[in-house]
């Protein structure tokens, strides 16, 4: 599968050309190496030069990059054995969020992890990872089996937003989401969040309550996405990359307002250029924040959790 964003064009056509090169060079024409190295220089520099200016729209095409890691990726990827549970025990099992005990280097945690699928059958299966109400209930299932044990709670999010949909509605949409909000804020064990796409509105914030939350570099977090906002304020989705700038909702954004607490650089041009390394470093971040909330009492963290979230936000009177 290939896929490539407007602005990735012109590398995209820039590695075209070096490949065709080296396969010359392959062939038995040596004599090309030479313009090749020279190729590899200029892709290099426009590559930094054009990823180190992104703007907050490019930033957002990037979160949603088809080929960019889901959960079930890093999972694979990060973890040395995952077992995944099923179900809200009330309702049926909802399959854009996964779930499950699983240990990343020694660390035995729960995780759970928002799912969009890579093409039309499975994201219609996991409904593009937007869950319903049943999802909600079954990670908080799964949160109090990890108070239970004593375990810590890892969350990937990787969401445009809950269901929006009458059934979901019908289902207590809100109502699930607002519980996982309140028993996330006084669940007695360790809560890391990382946000690895797109963190969208409640969708995102049902599971990412937590005493650490952190971001990838490219992904983005915000009460509504772009194109609702444009939609909103000037009836029109097709101001979404202004709304994108007035929203500042990517990752140096939400670190320097202090919505987040740390960032987790990406391979140049994003995660979907080299997935090992993005699971490397996130697995890396992952441990060193567990090793971190590990060493403080239980006490403590529900009380920093709680003068963390009542104190963000400011506003001018």
């Amino acid at each position: 599968m290939e896929a490539w964003l407007d602005f990735e064009k012109p590398l995209i056509d820039l590695e075209k050309q070096i490949r065709d090169l080296e396969s010359l060079a392959d062939a038995g024409h040596p004599e090309i190496g030479e313009q090749v190295e020279k190729l590899k220089r200029i892709a290099d520099k426009k590559r930094r030069e054009t990823y180190e200016n992104l703007n907050r729209w490019e930033r957002v095409q990037l979160a949603r990059h088809p080929l960019r890691p889901y959960s079930l990726d890093y999972v694979s990827m990060i973890t040395s054995g995952f077992t995944e549970l099923h179900g809200d025990r009330l309702f049926s099992e909802d399959k854009a969020i996964i779930g499950g005990l699983a240990v990343i280097e020694g660390h035995k945690v729960v995780l759970l992890g928002q799912q969009k699928g890579r093409d039309t059958k499975e994201n219609l299966s996991r409904n593009f990872g937007m869950c319903h109400p049943e999802g909600y209930r079954k990670a908080l299932r799964l949160m109090k089996m990890a108070a239970k044990f004593g375990k810590p709670l890892v969350t990937l999010v990787d969401t445009p937003g809950a269901y929006p949909g009458i059934g979901a509605e019908e289902r207590g949409q809100a109502g699930a989401i607002a519980r996982n909000l309140l028993e996330m804020s006084r669940l007695p064990v360790p809560i890391l969040v990382i946000i690895i796409g797109e963190g969208g509105s409640g969708g995102a914030l049902g599971i990412g309550v937590g005493d650490t939350v952190i971001m990838m570099e490219y992904a983005i977090y915000s009460v509504i996405s772009p194109e609702g906002c444009a939609a909103i304020l000037w009836g029109d989705r097709g101001k979404a990359k202004q709304a994108a700038e007035a929203l500042r909702l990517t990752a140096p954004d939400l670190l320097q307002l202090g919505v987040v607490d740390g960032m987790v650089p990406e391979p140049t041009g994003g995660a979907h250029r080299d997935p090992r390394a993005a699971a490397e470093s996130l697995k890396k971040a992952i441990v060193e924040n567990l090793d971190t909330l590990a060493r403080t009492p239980i006490p403590t963290l529900l009380k920093r959790r709680l003068e963390k979230y009542s104190s963000m936000g400011t506003y001018i009177e």
